[in-house]
């Protein structure tokens, strides 16, 4: 109500008690509401409307991924130690949260396994919704408050509140401009956080909306993160009944969704099962995240020091140094983009040179105005006018809504999604060329075949592109394969890579293998916050290409103030025992000066590895790095530590080249 009467008094007008009936674009780009009271046109249109939202933004063919859950809690009578100075108090093990409400206490519940709930079943004209009490539900919760206050046993039930909340499939809420909608933006999904996220959601939609852009990171809640399948009801209807109780759930590292699996398959699933893959989820794709011993359990035990998959992705780690891997990477998002312009568009939209002869690979990266990073790509020149842009398949969503979202009227150019087009097998490791060379007759020598370039090539009775890239530091290829030719052309690289120790290796090697050579990542290494020159990644810019580039400007400026004020710090722990995962604090001589933005277990070095940004006034040199003592936190536990601005593994990329 505070923030009501503020907003009034700076003009606003806040209508209460008017029903939104209907709602349309009109030709020239304006939204249209119709109401009980008539007709508002607004040039910008946001959607605020809990559950109501998906179905409202279907109207002006928007979709976007909500479900409804139940959502309980209970008031007691008044009872006479209940006093305003109590805390408020959390039982996760519970699933139960306690509160004092007017000399009454509230219980609260965000149960294990939620109850979903179809819009269809919400009650029709009401403009307060409860749903019937359901005890059943709420038995859990409600025994364990009693054991924490005893004197519940004897507390008289004033009211048995149930209500609607709304989730999306990651239970983090949702803001932003939907893609290929412009000015129409999404606020929603806050299922029981909107208040405690109100004022900082608040603040970074109305500054997207003034500026045309986010002026704050806001990747993970960014409405354009979800794909277009998140939208079925029914996978949504299962994968609420468990977010919800993702709330108080231990938040276990490389934790694994349960529900609404088996939605997007590689081609070769069923190879990497018969191969005893335990298989991850990412945005819908089963992907091989480890692979067990012949009979043995594939099932995840989590924990913070050594999960059970260690024993496993050491000897997959192993293979890649010493032998070969193979690795499905088919969940890569992959899009055409063509036209007259495209090359011309694509140089404007791109920190690096992609105006290269056609084969050539480019790894670049988008910016925005700020010199902040946007996506973080590599593109394959497959003709003139042709282009294939290889994104991560967390983030691949966003990446097309960024490109489409600069495609005006003035540019001739088309993007289209082809990521299931190809199947994409990486075959990696010292070993990879020998491999190779035994099922294709293409010469896969430095001098024919060098590192970043891209070649059709045959492989058993297919055509296949292959890149020589790799995301682990080896010798390597990614090999873009048909997709119906992609069963065909494991089986035959599968077969003659068995004399050569080859070996099935899944996305936690990768994670481990990539981190030990420092490569980045994005959303956790690399943020629409953080800048090339800041990542170390100043090698990608082409500073002197016709056009110049966005963000351009930002990024010249910070590069002749000085030295850099933020850098990405390579770490390695001189106690081989302890794990990085990320977010673990970084101190320089007993302060905190950054945190972990990736880390892993190095089985290739024998302690953890991780990387992080580090900030200091004066400048994060080279000089600072080797003059100071750091440690990384742990738990609460300070580990020391050896820090750099090269990777601790292969610091020149030597073998990648070889």
């Amino acid at each position: 109500m505070a923030l009501a009467m503020g907003a009034k008094q700076k003009g606003v007008k806040i209508f209460e008690n008017s029903e939104v009936q209907d709602l349309w674009r009109t030709p020239d780009g304006y939204y249209q509401v119709r109401t009980g009271e008539g007709v508002i046109e607004a040039e910008v249109l946001v959607l605020a409307c809990g559950l109501w939202t998906r179905d409202l933004a279907f109207k002006l063919s928007a979709r976007i991924p909500l479900y409804a859950a139940e959502h309980f809690y209970v008031f007691t009578e008044p009872m006479d130690f209940v006093t305003p100075t109590l805390p408020v108090l959390r039982d996760t093990d519970g699933y139960v949260y306690l509160k004092e409400d007017t000399g009454k206490l509230l219980v609260g519940a965000l149960e294990p396994w939620g109850k979903p709930l179809p819009m269809e079943k919400l009650p029709k004209d009401t403009p307060f919704i409860e749903l019937p009490e359901d005890w059943n539900q709420f038995e859990l919760p409600m025994t364990k408050a009693i054991e924490i206050v005893p004197e519940l046993a004897n507390a008289g039930i004033a009211k048995f509140f149930n209500g609607p909340e709304s989730f999306t499939p990651d239970l983090l809420f949702m803001i932003g401009e939907v893609p290929g909608m412009k000015n129409l933006f999404i606020s929603a999904g806050y299922n029981s956080g909107g208040t405690e996220a109100a004022a900082g959601a608040g603040r970074a939609l109305a500054e997207w909306i003034i500026a045309g852009q986010p002026q704050m990171d806001v990747t993970s809640v960014d409405v354009a993160r979800f794909h277009p399948f998140q939208i079925n009801k029914r996978y949504l209807h299962d994968r609420t009944a468990e977010v919800m109780g993702l709330h108080y759930k231990i938040h276990w590292p490389a934790y694994q969704p349960e529900t609404s699996r088996g939605v997007r398959k590689s081609p070769l699933h069923d190879r990497w099962a018969r191969l005893g893959a335990s298989f991850g989820e990412g945005m819908g794709w089963e992907r091989p995240i480890w692979f067990a011993g012949e009979g043995e359990s594939t099932k995840n035990a989590y924990s913070y020091d050594e999960p059970n998959w260690f024993k496993y992705t050491s000897q997959e780690c192993k293979a890649a140094r010493n032998g070969a891997i193979l690795v499905d990477q088919s969940s890569f998002g992959k899009h055409l983009v063509q036209g007259r312009d495209a090359c011309r568009f694509l140089q404007w939209l791109c920190a690096g040179n992609v105006d290269v002869p056609v084969g050539k690979l480019v790894y670049t990266h988008m910016l925005n105005e700020k010199g902040g990073i946007e996506t973080d790509i590599t593109v394959n020149r497959l003709s003139k006018t042709e282009f294939i842009i290889i994104s991560s398949s967390t983030v691949h969503p966003r990446d097309k809504a960024w490109i489409t979202r600069h495609i005006t009227e003035e540019w001739n150019v088309t993007i289209t999604d082809v990521t299931s087009a190809y199947a994409v097998l990486s075959l990696q490791g010292p070993k990879s060329r020998d491999v190779l060379s035994q099922v294709t007759d293409a010469d896969l020598g430095n001098a024919a075949f060098p590192f970043a370039t891209s070649q059709e090539i045959d492989i058993g009775y297919a055509r296949v592109i292959a890149n020589r890239l790799t995301f682990i530091g080896e010798l390597g290829w990614e090999l873009h394969i048909p997709t119906e030719m992609a069963q065909h052309v494991f089986d035959v690289i599968w077969e003659a890579g068995q004399a050569y120790g080859l070996k099935p290796a899944g996305y936690h090697a990768l994670e481990y293998l990539r981190c030990e050579r420092a490569y980045r990542e994005y959303q956790l290494d690399l943020t629409p916050l953080d800048t090339l020159l800041e990542a170390g990644l100043g090698f990608t810019i082409d500073w002197n290409k016709d056009g110049g580039f966005i963000g351009k400007g930002a990024l010249l400026s910070q590069k002749n103030s000085g030295p850099l004020e933020k850098r990405l710090v390579s770490f390695k722990l001189r106690d081989p025992n302890p794990v990085l995962f990320h977010e673990e604090p970084i101190r320089r001589n007993g302060e905190i000066v950054g945190y972990i933005s990736s880390g892993a277990k190095s089985f290739t070095l024998g302690q953890s590895v991780g990387m992080g940004y580090v900030s200091h006034p004066a400048g994060v040199t080279k000089e600072l790095i080797e003059s100071s003592r750091w440690e990384i936190e742990i738990a609460g536990k300070l580990y020391e530590a050896d820090a750099s601005l090269r990777a601790f593994f292969d610091p020149n990329g030597e073998r990648l080249r070889r």
